[in-house]
């Protein structure tokens, strides 16, 4: 059985312009608009079955809002249909729903009724929802005086609390604070126990790995990839943040020394893009020194697909000293056995000087790859264990 049905979906807006900004043009502007149409989405065809979580990825104004607007029923489609099975909730934007000039409690009263639900059963619901908000002391105040997290706190409790079948949630949730944020993960965690059907867009790429059974990659407009999250992640990265060509990518120094056509080799001396934890993987980095170094300091460092730094060294930290280098050469990084759990990484590299006053080429978050785990074990780190 499906919870969400979607067949050839799309949405248009119309841009309008002035056409040539001339003197005629300004004086016929009155009588005559350029219009421009912009499909936010199009041609979405999609089932997700009760009880999946999905998540929606992608670059900033790929059309991810818009298609959990049009799921969510705020956004009227121009083309092709969405259905939805179930009661359905949603968090979308900021203050959604929300009068500023009431309170809290009337909020509170007026969000669940947009949704649905009738009074009687938001008053046996109204203490865990301020509870679990954590807004008790000001739930009487006009929301106009929250905060964007206190939003969000009520929004989400709200959305979460009137026991939903299908949960829509936006990027929103990255507003709140880090305990609270925890606190919504588990909640997500508790309705997915239930067979609850969750969507929701996030630029949380570890958070839509851990918690997604899969993923939808949207970009301008267009549903291009879904299936397991780790591999729709990974896709993402090589095509629209790897390589220099993506979002996060960094690229800076002297350029006295720099880097060829770095290579991530498997254990047969293959160029690859995934890896197994404990398994081999060597990277093999190209360099050109257009003038003669004494004693240069090459260096890596790993984060996670979050951007979170995990670890880094050089050869300086590890005694593998350099005399010198001069014209073409190659270094070689082995980082066996591995020992990164499954998920989605990046690599940087950098060519220093040995006191670290000058940067001769630095590659920031430059070479994604990814690491599957076939044991089943959980984390970001395999350790060596046993049980006596």
């Amino acid at each position: 059985m499906n919870a969400i049905e979607a067949t050839h979906l799309g949405k248009c807006y119309t841009r309008k312009g002035l056409g040539a900004p001339t003197l005629f043009g300004a004086l016929t502007a009155g009588f005559r608009k350029k219009t421009d149409p912009f499909w936010c989405i199009r041609d979405a065809t999609f089932e997700i079955p009760a009880g999946r979580t999905v998540g929606v990825i992608g670059p900033n104004g790929s059309g991810k809002s818009s298609l959990l607007g049009l799921t969510a029923g705020t956004i009227t489609p121009t083309e092709g249909a969405v259905r939805t099975y179930g009661r359905i909730s949603s968090l979308l934007e900021l203050g959604a729903g929300f009068h500023p000039d009431l309170s809290g409690r009337e909020n509170v009263f007026l969000n669940a009724a947009l949704l649905g639900i009738p009074r009687e059963d938001v008053k046996k619901k109204f203490d865990r929802i301020v509870d679990f908000a954590e807004l008790r002391e000001f739930i009487d105040m006009p929301v106009k005086h929250y905060s964007s997290g206190m939003y969000v706190r009520l929004g989400f409790s709200v959305a979460v609390e009137v026991d939903p079948d299908i949960l829509l949630v936006d990027e929103v949730l990255a507003v709140g604070d880090i305990a609270f944020q925890l606190k919504c993960l588990d909640r997500i965690r508790d309705f997915q126990k239930r067979g609850k059907t969750l969507l929701f867009v996030s630029h949380a790429l570890q958070t839509i790995e851990e918690f997604c059974d899969e993923a939808f990659l949207i970009y301008h407009g267009k549903l291009v990839e879904r299936g397991d999250p780790g591999d729709v992640i990974l896709a993402f990265i090589r095509a629209y943040m790897g390589e220099g060509g993506g979002l996060y990518t960094q690229e800076f120094g002297t350029r006295t020394v720099e880097f060829g056509n770095v290579r991530l080799l498997d254990a047969e001396g293959h160029e690859a893009g995934t890896f197994e934890t404990g398994g081999v993987m060597t990277v093999e980095i190209p360099y050109v020194a257009h003038r003669r170094v004494e004693k240069p300091v090459f260096g890596f460092s790993l984060k996670t697909g979050n951007g979170m730094y995990i670890f880094g060294s050089n050869t300086q930290i590890q005694q593998h000293e350099l005399a010198f280098i001069e014209g073409e050469g190659v270094m070689k990084l082995d980082l066996s056995p591995l020992r990164l759990m499954h998920g989605n990484y990046f690599l940087s590299l950098s060519i220093h000087s040995w006191d670290h006053a000058e940067q001769f080429h630095r590659r920031e978050d430059w070479w994604p790859f990814a690491v599957r785990t076939p044991s089943g074990a959980l984390g970001q780190f395999q350790l060596d264990s046993r049980w006596l």
